[in-house]
């Protein structure tokens, strides 16, 4: 059996799908982008920025579901650019402790509304 968890404190869904689904004990969290959840607006600057704003709305859905950054077992990275690679690492590294989660990253074409970057989470508890 799956549960949807939704937040007010992530940016809500912008499509046909939900901010998280948990099954037996694994939530899976949909792509983050950039938003600020209170205005819906990507938040200013760069990269880094980015980074921040996208780890700390997975950081909210996480925690709605009653899970930590220390749950997770894997990340999805999407770029648009992989010079952005080493900050990205910086800021993630912020938000993840050893042992680390298993991650994939790489670049797109593109992402919605014109994202520098989105992540997606899978964690278990």
């Amino acid at each position: 059996m799956k549960k949807v968890i939704s937040t007010k404190r992530a940016p809500e869904a912008v499509g046909p799908y939900s901010q998280a689904v948990v099954a037996n004990g694994f939530i899976y969290i949909s792509g983050q982008l950039p938003m600020d959840p209170k205005t819906g607006q990507f938040v200013e600057g760069g990269v880094k920025e980015q980074t921040e704003q996208v780890l700390k709305n997975v950081g909210e859905i996480l925690k709605e579901g009653g899970y930590g950054f220390e749950d997770v077992l894997k990340s999805t990275v999407y770029l648009t650019d992989m010079k952005d690679f080493a900050t990205m690492n910086e800021i993630y590294a912020q938000f993840f402790g050893e042992p680390y989660p298993a991650r994939v990253a790489f670049a797109v074409v593109g992402l919605p509304k014109g994202a520098l970057i989105e992540i997606d989470v899978v964690a278990y508890r």
